[in-house]
């Protein structure tokens, strides 16, 4: 039986299918369209259907958990509301799955990014897995039940907490024992707009980014990217901060780990229920 697609797109305000077809999407989509309302609806697409689901929830994390939760197809590729689909995604995506077998998540090219990786198929262990973007990944749906594996709600867009979800999601396919591949084959690309999370490199950014490796990674790797980031990445924030002020503030975050001490909260919360 043939392999099915759906395409996960993550969306905020949205009141018809035209996200959808400036995407150029074909086939079917599950939509998470966070805003005030609370309702269902379907679009015909080209050779499948768009199901969208609006929510009053907040968070791109939580966005994903729904989308995985709808969905029943067998391959999920996870879409932003900035991406525009080239002719022919779906077969490109399904057949790399059907020659990959043994791969639970599969890393794409992006057509106006540059590579991270060179043009051949590999295998991806961390820390190559730092170098991925969100709309570069597609997983087996059944992999990701099995494994109990989802998108950390503490992490993303709308939490206050700076991004990295992508990494904590690949690292715990990798902990769980998933096998993670690249495919150089283009599936989208994708708009340089204005990110949603990203306004500047401020201590903030800093800060920010050391409570996400110390809650990925641990404190002393988080500390080692710490240094090695603030010295790799001089020239773009050289306008804003200095060496100092950068490694001060991302060894703040990794101190005070306070995604650390929110996760403990939750886990307490839960036991106590």
């Amino acid at each position: 039986m043939p392999m099915k697609l759906d395409v996960l797109l993550s969306c905020m305000h949205q009141q018809d299918d035209k996200l959808v077809r400036a995407s150029r999407l074909v086939g079917d989509v599950v939509v998470i369209n966070q805003c005030d309302r609370e309702d269902y609806r379907e679009y015909p697409t080209a050779t499948g259907t768009a199901r969208m689901f609006s929510t009053r929830q907040r968070g791109l994390t939580k966005s994903r958990n729904m989308a995985i939760g709808q969905s029943a197809a067998d391959i999920c590729l996870l879409c932003d509301d900035d991406e525009q689909f080239v002719s022919g995604y779906e077969e490109k995506i399904l057949s790399a799955y059907d020659q990959l077998p043994r791969a639970d998540v599969i890393i794409f090219k992006i057509t106006n990014r540059q590579p991270s990786f060179p043009d051949k198929v590999r295998r991806l262990r961390f820390p190559l897995t730092m170098k991925v973007s969100s709309c570069q990944i597609s997983f087996r749906r059944q992999s990701l039940l099995t494994a109990g594996i989802r998108f950390d709600e503490l992490l993303g867009a709308g939490t206050g907490n700076g991004a990295e979800e992508e990494l904590k999601f690949l690292t715990d396919c990798e902990k769980s024992g998933l096998q993670i591949w690249y495919v150089p084959v283009e599936i989208a690309s994708v708009a340089q707009e204005a990110s949603t999370w990203f306004s500047g490199f401020t201590e903030a950014f800093f800060e920010n980014r050391g409570a996400t490796t110390r809650y990925i990674l641990g404190p002393a790797m988080a500390g080692a990217y710490a240094v090695y980031y603030a010295l790799a990445k001089r020239p773009l924030y050289a306008g804003s901060l200095t060496t100092g002020q950068a490694l001060r503030a991302t060894f703040r975050g990794i101190r005070e780990n306070r995604i650390g001490a929110q996760a403990q909260q939750m886990k307490t919360w839960e036991y106590s229920k």
